[in-house]
């Protein structure tokens, strides 16, 4: 279980470790250095490294200032396998995963860290 203790335009830490660049947070890894098809779009492949995983919530932050638009395809996906879905400008998204993380849910939180 991971908890993030800093967050700031392009800059998160978690777990000790300073990240620079936009990361997946699940129950049991981190995945650093996150790519997407289209740097302002979220697409259902771009979670396809997590998509095996067992969650319950699924946290997007959306960047700093909330230019990363979430496709409606991650929200029916979520929907149908009855993941939560949040979304949010990543300050508000970090402390919602916080938030989750400590009441115990399964929580995966995929972060855009600038714009």
């Amino acid at each position: 279980m991971y908890l993030i203790k800093h967050y700031d335009f392009g800059v998160m830490i978690v777990d000790g470790e300073k990240h620079t660049r936009d990361l997946i947070i699940t129950p049991t890894r981190i995945i650093g250095n996150w790519w997407r098809k289209e740097g302002h779009r979220l697409y259902l492949d771009d979670l396809k490294d997590v998509l095996s995983e067992d969650f319950e919530y699924l946290v997007i932050g959306t960047g700093y200032y909330g230019y990363m638009k979430v496709e409606e395809e991650v929200y029916r996906y979520m929907k149908k396998r009855g993941v939560k879905t949040y979304s949010a400008p990543t300050g508000e998204a970090v402390k919602k995963f916080n938030e989750l993380v400590s009441k115990g849910y399964r929580v995966v939180g995929a972060f855009h860290l600038t714009c």
